[in-house]
């Protein structure tokens, strides 16, 4: 039995494979597009250095500006939501730091465990195939004529391997690629929590800066 031939014959246990095999095609896609093109900054470390130097010296508007050229980014709106409340307490800055890197950490991980999921179900109705084409040869064998029991036999067989085959075929690359994603979407969430670090600390830096300039001068005064 060719495999054109086995897809025709057996709809019923190929189209939920099919199915799953298109829903996880248009994840992917999905999630590829999103994860590595559109969340992702080209250059975190130089985005968060220039950050950090701008927000060290108080330069906050010009920190914003540099932010909304990465509009859509989760380290800049990140970075950008905790520059919004510089000048409120400390503990709203931090607590509008961590709600935004949560917010963006449920973003970066949509849909991908569907990916594993998908794969169980696909494996899963392979090994239904499977055990139909077995029964099927089961069958042939005790109620077929024995000139047709050798077709029958391997025609069944054919159907559980086939159904075996196209299950894995599905499964296995699901898996694969839920792996890259998972590893890219972990490394997005790190950046965004570096994000979160570098603007707060630059934010204390320059914090402590201004707090300590009057007392140097009171220092310096009492000194002449």
């Amino acid at each position: 039995m060719s495999f054109l031939e086995f897809l025709k014959n057996n709809f019923f246990h190929v189209a939920p494979i099919l199915i799953s095999g298109a829903i996880a095609a248009v994840i992917i896609l999905e999630r590829v597009q999103t994860l590595f093109k559109t969340y992702s900054l080209q250059n975190t470390e130089g985005f968060l250095s220039q950050i950090k130097s701008l927000v060290s010296v108080g330069k906050t508007n010009e920190a914003l500006a540099l932010c909304m050229q990465y509009a859509g980014k989760p380290t800049a709106e990140v970075v950008k939501a905790a520059l919004e409340r510089a000048h409120q307490p400390e503990e709203l800055v931090i607590n509008t730091i961590e709600y935004t890197r949560n917010q963006y950490a449920e973003k970066i991980q949509k849909r991908t465990s569907y990916l594993a999921t998908i794969a169980n179900v696909a494996t899963l109705l392979g090994l239904l195939g499977t055990i139909a084409g077995l029964i099927e040869s089961f069958a042939a064998v005790g109620h077929a004529d024995p000139q047709q029991k050798a077709a029958l036999l391997a025609n069944g067989i054919s159907t559980a391997m086939n159904a075996t085959m196209m299950g894995l075929g599905v499964a296995v690359p699901c898996m694969v690629v839920f792996s890259f994603l998972i590893n890219k979407a972990n490394h997005l969430i790190a950046e965004v929590e570096a994000g979160g670090m570098t603007v707060h600390d630059s934010l204390q830096v320059y914090s402590m800066g201004v707090d300590e300039t009057p007392s140097r001068r009171a220092t310096d005064r009492s000194a002449s």
